[in-house]
C-alpha cells in the first residue's frame, strides 16, 4: 500500500488530511472609488457590482443555496463559504478523522512505522465510511488531539489543573471553556485526566463547549453518552451551540478559554496597495448569475478592516521584525515606485490578509470573559500558500487525495497562518493581558508525559510533527 503523504517538508505537518488510497487500489483608475482585479481581461463587471446587493455572513445564514447576484466583503465571502450551516464547508463537508483505539507509540520500530500505520487507519476509517455511503468529495482532516490521543489532552490537562491550583483554587471552580471542540476528544481526554489523578479538582470542573456546528454538537453529545465514564462526565459538561460572535452575556468568573487549532479558520479581509502612494484598497468579492467570483478593490474601507489596521500598527510599533515582510515595508517606498513606473508592472501590490474576525474574537474575551486565560495553539507558517502576506493555504480533497487550489475564493478548506508577534501585542493592547509565546514542542516537554509516545528507536513523533505550530498563553 502507498504511505500517504502529510507534508513535502519533514517535520511539517501543516495539512489536515492524508491523500488515503482506497481499498484495492487591469489598469488603476485614479478617479474610480474601487476597480476590478485584473489579471488577464476578463468581461467587465462594474455594472453589476454597483447593481448587486451588499450581503454579509449573517444575512446569508438562513439562505439553502449558495448565494449568486451579490457581492459582500472577503471576510464575509471566507466566514459564509466555511460556515454557513446549509452549505458551508464545517457545516456539512468536513469529516473529524477518528483512529480508533490509541496508538501504541512504545512498541513501533520508529516515526516512519506510525506515519505507515496512520496511513492504513486511515483507508480503513474512508472505507467504512464509503460502505455507508461513498463520497468521492469527503473533505477529512484530522488534529493533534486525535493523533495523540490521550497523551496531547492529558498534557492540557496538566497545564490548566496545575495553574489553576496556583492561582483560584479553593475558592473558584475549575470552568473551562472549548471553541472548535470537533469530536469532543479533547474534552473527554482532559476530564478523564483530572478525574483519575486530581479527584478533588475534579469535583469543582466546569468544561463548557461553544459550538457553531449543530452536526458537531449532535456528536460531541453522542461522545458524552457512548460509555460509562463518559456517562460520568454529563454533569460537568455544557455544550452550547451558538457562534462565539453571537455571545452576549457576562462571565464574570475566571476561566480558561481553549482554542485549538480555531485561529486558522477565521475570515480574514483582505487588503492591497497602491505602490505609489501606499494607499489600502479593500477586496470585494462579487458573485455573478452563473455562480462565477470576480475581485474588486475599494478605496473605501469598512470600520472593520480600519480599525485592525490602527490597532495592528499600534500595537507593533516598537516590533518592526513582526512586519518585515509586509507589502509596503519589504522595499523603500523609492523603490515600489520605481517598479511601479515599469511597463507592466502591477497596478496593486500582493495582497496581504487580515485577521480582522480575529480580532472581534479578542474583543468578545475582553468584553464577555474579563477574567479568562486563553490557551491557544496554532500554525505560525504553512508551506504552499496562495499568493500574498500572511497568505491562506487553500485546499480541497478528490478521490481522497488532496488538491491544492490556488484562490481563496470557492468553497474550499481555507487554512490561515498566524502572526504571532503581531497576534500577541494585538492581545495584549485589546484585553490588557501579559503573554507567553512557545513552540509547540516546548509546550509539550513542559507539560506531557513525552515517554508515552516514543518509539523504540527514541524518535517521538508528538513532539517532532507540528514543528509549524506555535503556542500562546496568557500569564
Amino acid at each position: 500500500m502507498d504511505v500517504p503523504v502529510l507534508s513535502r517538508q519533514r517535520g511539517f505537518a501543516y495539512s489536515r488530511s492524508f491523500a488515503a488510497p482506497k481499498r484495492g487500489d487591469q489598469s488603476f483608475n485614479r478617479d474610480s472609488e474601487w476597480q476590478q482585479r485584473i489579471d488577464f481581461y476578463p468581461k467587465d463587471r462594474s455594472q453589476e457590482f454597483e447593481k448587486y446587493p451588499l450581503v454579509t455572513a449573517d444575512s446569508l445564514r438562513s439562505w439553502k443555496n449558495r448565494p449568486r447576484r451579490v457581492k459582500m466583503l472577503t471576510r464575509n465571502f471566507i466566514e459564509d463559504s466555511l460556515y454557513n450551516p446549509n452549505y458551508g464547508y464545517f457545516s456539512k463537508q468536513a469529516v473529524i478523522f477518528n483512529p480508533g483505539e490509541p496508538f501504541d507509540f512504545n512498541n513501533m520500530r520508529n516515526e516512519a512505522e506510525f506515519h505507515s500505520l496512520l496511513g492504513q487507519r486511515y483507508t480503513q476509517f474512508e472505507d467504512k465510511l464509503d460502505d455507508i455511503s461513498p463520497d468521492d468529495t469527503r473533505q477529512l482532516w484530522h488534529t493533534p488531539t486525535e493523533l495523540f490521543r490521550p497523551y496531547y489532552g492529558e498534557a492540557i490537562a496538566r497545564y490548566l489543573v496545575e495553574n489553576y491550583k496556583l492561582t483560584h483554587h479553593p475558592y473558584h471552580d475549575l470552568i473551562i471553556y472549548e471553541m472548535g471542540a470537533g469530536n469532543g476528544t479533547l474534552m473527554l481526554n482532559v476530564l478523564d485526566h483530572i478525574r483519575d489523578m486530581y479527584p478533588e479538582v475534579y469535583a469543582h470542573t466546569q468544561f463548557k463547549i461553544i459550538e457553531i456546528s449543530s452536526a458537531l454538537v449532535s456528536l460531541q453529545s453522542s461522545q458524552l453518552s457512548k460509555t460509562a465514564e463518559s456517562r460520568g462526565h454529563a454533569e460537568h459538561v455544557e455544550i452550547i451551540n451558538k457562534s462565539i460572535f453571537d455571545w452576549d452575556s457576562l462571565v464574570p468568573e475566571p476561566c480558561w478559554f481553549l482554542a485549538l487549532e480555531v485561529f486558522d479558520n477565521f475570515a480574514h479581509d483582505c487588503i492591497r496597495y497602491d505602490p505609489r502612494t501606499g494607499q489600502a484598497m479593500q477586496s470585494s468579492v462579487l458573485v455573478d448569475g452563473a455562480g462565477d467570483f470576480f475581485e474588486f478593490y475599494s478605496q473605501t474601507l469598512d470600520p472593520v478592516a480600519e480599525r485592525y489596521l490602527r490597532v495592528r500598527d499600534a500595537a507593533v510599533r516598537h516590533n518592526a521584525a513582526a512586519l518585515s515582510q509586509h507589502p509596503l515595508l519589504a522595499s523603500s517606498p523609492f523603490w515600489r515606485r520605481m517598479r511601479a513606473a515599469l511597463p507592466l508592472a502591477p497596478n496593486l501590490t500582493d495582497p496581504e490578509y487580515i485577521p480582522t474576525r480575529l480580532m472581534q474574537f479578542f474583543d468578545k474575551l475582553n468584553a464577555y470573559f474579563p477574567l479568562h486565560r486563553l490557551l491557544t495553539s496554532d500554525f505560525h507558517a504553512l508551506p504552499d500558500a496562495v499568493r500574498g502576506f500572511n497568505a491562506p493555504v487553500v485546499q480541497t480533497r478528490y478521490q481522497r487525495r488532496t488538491i491544492p487550489v490556488t484562490t481563496p475564493f470557492g468553497f474550499f478548506d481555507i487554512l490561515f497562518p498566524t502572526n504571532f508577534p503581531v497576534v500577541e501585542d494585538m492581545y495584549r493592547v485589546i484585553t490588557g493581558k501579559f503573554t507567553r509565546l512557545l513552540s509547540h514542542e516546548d509546550f509539550l516537554r513542559r507539560w506531557a508525559y513525552v515517554e508515552d509516545t516514543r518509539t523504540k528507536n527514541g524518535e517521538n513523533p508528538m513532539l517532532g510533527w507540528y514543528k509549524n505550530a506555535t503556542v500562546m498563553l496568557t500569564v
